[in-house]
């Protein structure tokens, strides 16, 4: 055994097939989910609890700050077009500036309440200490981890990373581990048996760290919880949802435990997971931001949030009878992309939970919780695509009956959060056509209609600069609020190596976060077109390691963002030097669009973009990291893996659901595994041998 892992050398499955089935799932405990309905809320519904006290003057501001500032960038956008007339052209460029300076503000005012929050030490409520004494608990908590064709060594290591922090609480007695398997990868299918059952015997876990696989994964995560929870929730009266990249101290899940004990009327508690593990330029950006900008915009939404906070599909712990009898989800009407199963499920689980009367909290003061970054932008761009499906189907969901108003608005800005990336793109254009058509139409001074003064077609260029800048102040003021929240405190200030350290830091984030952004731009916009034209993204796992695409297919995706660029270079110089000047940023990240790709994906380390986990990591992600380069493993086919260990054979062959009738079998059966069956004597021989009925 090694001494710093506490792991054995590889060894076969020390268990026997039929200890597993007995030991692989507790008893059923099965509790009722039905699935409910957009037009039909709850008759009843408690109040909501832990409110915070004067939560409408909270909102007020923000909703009125927001206004205050969108108007008055209306006003200075309408002096700045008017100064001839508006035309037509000039008014389709005014609305879409309004509306997407509003997006702007809206952000900025959350922030500077985040600010000061966070400089004042909140973000926290629900009476949860961090630096108080564990609390006792007295009900029991199932973590669960849904899986789809991850890594298992990373779930594994995640997993007892866990395991380990909350035996060193002394409170892991209340706590039961389950690893809810989708996955359709038979090699990884195998291997995931493989590390659970290895799993259980470094920890001793076998009475609370279990493993089902789900035969047949509709409704993909949603579904993967659900069926959890029909069959199993009744024994637990909270669980803590994580994804394969999550990672949280035992004392945070102990803590959070403990309040949901103590707020009976509270339906969910969500952390602030900060972004850990980058190895990349890319994914250090991420997480660099994360940890610089993300608590004061977390601080913000949770100080106007209040008891109508949201939901981000992990890293949070959930009243399961809170859960079961409200977040059963229906299907919407249509075809794909906009009908179907609910891809974003976490917004829509949460606003029907609030519809009923329980309280969500947001508590990004708390601490002790991780996941990881997409290491490259290609991978980004593929998560985005499912993110940006789901978040549109929201638009079926706004007008469901009973929702809370704040809840109708987190849909709201999911669903804007990718609006306005074709909204930026289609006003960019507009603005060029609205210089060009000033550099090379020739104006008509008198108009038809009898007139004493001419109709001068011009733009206020003055006024115009300083709406620019004022645009740019608000948009950047957040990363500089974030910034100063960092030197005022001193553990967070030295965690990121120093003021000047972070403040370069800060300045290449800045940099290359704005040559990224056009690509972003792009990727989302196509994103939206595609959903617009019904395709649908299927369902893909995540690829959370490497990062370095090949050039082939950098070149072969990013090509056209690059001509893009390059056509928007030589527009703008046809048109005026200073019209190039002001593109230049835009233009110049799209014309750099494969090297900013390929350089963003290497492999990144040094001091540069360093955060506080990095100088110093928490014991749970130590532990995480030894583990996960311990567990590594060579690749190996399902059938090899099997026939090299038989006794994860008899495991495996334990584990597999009996069907029991014809009809049963035969519908869970797709048609690979129809045209396998019929081709196979033995296994045609018994799926005839079942009988029609039970």
């Amino acid at each position: 055994m090694d001494a710093l892992t506490g792991i054995a050398p590889p060894a076969a499955s020390p268990v026997s097939g039929e200890d597993v089935r007995l030991r692989a799932l507790p008893p059923e405990a099965p509790i009722g989910m039905p699935v409910q309905s957009l037009w039909s809320p709850p008759r009843r519904a408690p109040a909501p609890s832990a409110s915070p006290r004067r939560i409408g003057l909270r909102r007020a501001y923000v909703l009125g700050g927001t206004m205050a500032l969108a108007t008055a960038a209306a006003i200075e956008m309408y002096d700045v077009l008017a100064v001839g007339g508006v035309t037509i052209l000039e008014s389709m460029v005014l609305a879409l500036f309004v509306a997407l300076h509003a997006w702007i503000s809206f952000a900025f005012v959350s922030a500077l309440a985040g600010f000061f929050r966070l400089v004042s030490d909140g973000g926290l409520g629900l009476g949860i200490d961090p630096t108080g004494p564990l609390p006792d608990l007295s009900t029991r908590t199932a973590l669960l981890m849904p899986t789809y064709n991850e890594e298992p060594a990373r779930v594994a290591a995640g997993l007892q990373a866990m395991h380990e922090s909350l035996e060193a609480t002394g409170r892991l007695a209340h706590f039961d581990f389950f690893i809810l398997s989708d996955t359709t990868d038979p090699d990884v299918w195998i291997a995931e048996e493989s590390a659970w059952l290895a799993l259980r015997e470094r920890t001793g876990g076998q009475v609370r760290i279990f493993y089902r696989h789900r035969a047949r994964n509709i409704e993909r995560k949603a579904g993967n919880i659900a069926d959890w929870v029909r069959r199993f929730g009744g024994a637990y009266p909270q669980m803590l949802i994580l994804d394969a990249d999550s990672v949280m101290e035992g004392a945070t899940i102990v803590r959070l435990a403990a309040a949901m004990e103590s707020h009976p009327g509270v339906g969910l508690i969500q952390t602030l997971p900060f972004i850990v593990n980058g190895r990349t330029l890319f994914s250090r950006l991420q997480q660099f931001a994360s940890r610089v900008y993300g608590p004061l915009i977390a601080q913000g939404i949770a100080w106007w949030h209040g008891a109508e906070g949201n939901y981000w599909g992990h890293n949070a712990i959930i009243r399961t009878r809170a859960f079961a009898e409200q977040a059963g989800l229906p299907v919407l009407k249509g075809r794909k992309p906009f009908g179907g199963h609910i891809m974003s499920h976490d917004f829509v689980e949460a606003a029907l939970m609030r519809r009923a009367g329980w309280a969500i909290h947001f508590v990004p003061g708390l601490g002790g919780s991780y996941e990881e970054s997409p290491p490259s932008l290609p991978e980004l761009a593929a998560r985005d695509r499912r993110w940006c499906q789901g978040n549109l189907q929201h638009a079926a969901v706004l007008p469901a009956r009973g929702l809370h108003w704040v809840s109708r608005l987190h849909l709201l800005t999911g669903i804007g959060s990718y609006l306005t990336a074709p909204l930026w793109l289609i006003f960019l254009s507009a603005g060029i056509v609205l210089s060009a058509q000033a550099y090379f139409v020739v104006p008509a001074y008198f108009s038809a209609e009898p007139s004493l003064f001419p109709t001068w077609p011009a733009q206020d260029p003055v006024r115009a600069m300083w709406v620019f800048w004022g645009t740019m102040a608000l948009l950047l003021a957040p990363k500089l609020l974030g910034f100063v929240a960092l030197l005022i405190d001193g553990a967070a200030r030295r965690g990121f190596g120093g003021g000047l350290r972070a403040l370069v830091g800060l300045l290449a984030e800045t940099l290359l976060s704005g040559l990224l952004a056009p690509l972003l731009m792009l990727n989302q916009s196509r994103a939206v077109f595609d959903i617009l034209l019904a395709r649908d993204a299927g369902w893909q796992s995540q690829q959370r390691d490497g990062g370095g695409a090949t050039l082939r297919l950098v070149v072969r995706r990013y090509l056209p963002h690059t001509l893009i660029g390059l056509l928007l270079a030589a527009g703008s110089h046809l048109v005026s030097a200073p019209l190039l000047f002001w593109m230049s940023p835009i233009i110049a990240g799209l014309v750099l669009a494969i090297p900013l790709v390929l350089l963003t994906g290497l492999r990144a380390d040094g001091w540069l973009l360093a955060t506080p986990e990095e100088a110093s990591p928490p014991p749970v992600l130590a532990r995480y990291t030894v583990l996960r380069q311990a567990l590594a493993e060579e690749a190996l086919d399902a059938l090899t893996r099997l026939r090299a260990d038989r006794n994860l054979l008899a495991a495996h062959r334990s584990l597999l659901p009996r069907a029991t009738t014809f009809e049963e079998a035969r519908s869970t059966l797709s048609k690979p595994e129809a045209m396998a069956l019929v081709s196979d004597p033995a296994a045609l021989d018994r799926l005839m041998t079942l009988p029609n009925e039970r």
